[in-house]
């Protein structure tokens, strides 16, 4: 334990302690009982909960820190800025993310990987809102999704350009499948389209407003992506698979 130096100092004869300022981080608490509450981890979790409740317009520093009983300084020291808690965000759903047992075939982990991203997607639409078009390059979704999804690509022919081009493929089909219609609410995303659907002119949009109940399905079908993944990944198989 160190020694602090005190010394007594006082005016009209009263003695008031003196501890000299170099000193006085022996006195102040090692760690942080709001810091240790508000762990990377801890704010995700709140962040996408409040996200799934109240929507990506509820997402605030302080509406965070109120669910956690925590400052807003606090939270912005841990992510700084809504970039940031973003971040925290995807890294904690790339947790979830499947680790693929080794000797899983080339065409049966790719579905594994990205039917897992695409379930994660649709069960958070309002984080998919509000990251738009910022990179997705944390470490443990690189780890869990990027790298591994590379590395068999390569290991079975492709060349590391090709191996990132036909990532990205499916990356795109995954994402932009999850992120066009709130997969949470097929109810509310049909009637939505119906109403648009229902004030076309017949004439110039014969198919659109003559064949509501067959088009209208396919909009929030997960069939629909689960479909195209497939059909990716066969148009995209390495020739030595």
């Amino acid at each position: 334990m160190a020694v602090v130096d005190v010394t007594r100092s006082g005016r009209g004869g009263g003695d008031t302690l003196y501890v000299p300022p170099s000193d006085t981080v022996y006195l102040m608490p090692r760690r942080s009982a709001a810091l240790d509450r508000a762990t990377p981890e801890a704010i995700a979790v709140a962040a996408l909960r409040l996200l799934d409740e109240e929507g990506p317009d509820a997402l605030s520093f302080r509406a965070l820190a109120d669910r956690l009983e925590v400052s807003h300084a606090t939270v912005q020291r841990r992510c700084t800025d809504l970039a940031g808690l973003l971040d925290l965000c995807t890294e904690h759903l790339a947790g979830q993310l499947p680790e693929i047992p080794a000797g899983t075939g080339w065409a049966e982990a790719a579905e594994a990987r990205f039917t897992a991203l695409y379930r994660l997607l649709v069960a958070h639409p309002g984080l998919l809102v509000l990251r738009g078009g910022r990179p997705w390059l944390g470490r443990r979704l690189l780890a869990r999704l990027v790298e591994p999804a590379l590395a068999d690509s390569v290991a079975a022919g492709m060349t590391a350009a090709e191996a990132m081009t036909v990532y990205r493929r499916m990356y795109l089909l995954t994402l932009g499948s999850a992120a066009f219609v709130d997969h949470r609410d097929p109810a509310g995303a049909t009637a939505a389209s119906r109403a648009a659907l229902a004030v076309l002119d017949p004439e110039r949009f014969p198919v659109l407003s003559g064949g509501l109940a067959d088009v209208l399905p396919a909009l929030t079908d997960h069939e629909v992506y689960y479909g195209a993944l497939r059909q990716l990944i066969e148009a995209n198989r390495p020739a030595a698979v």
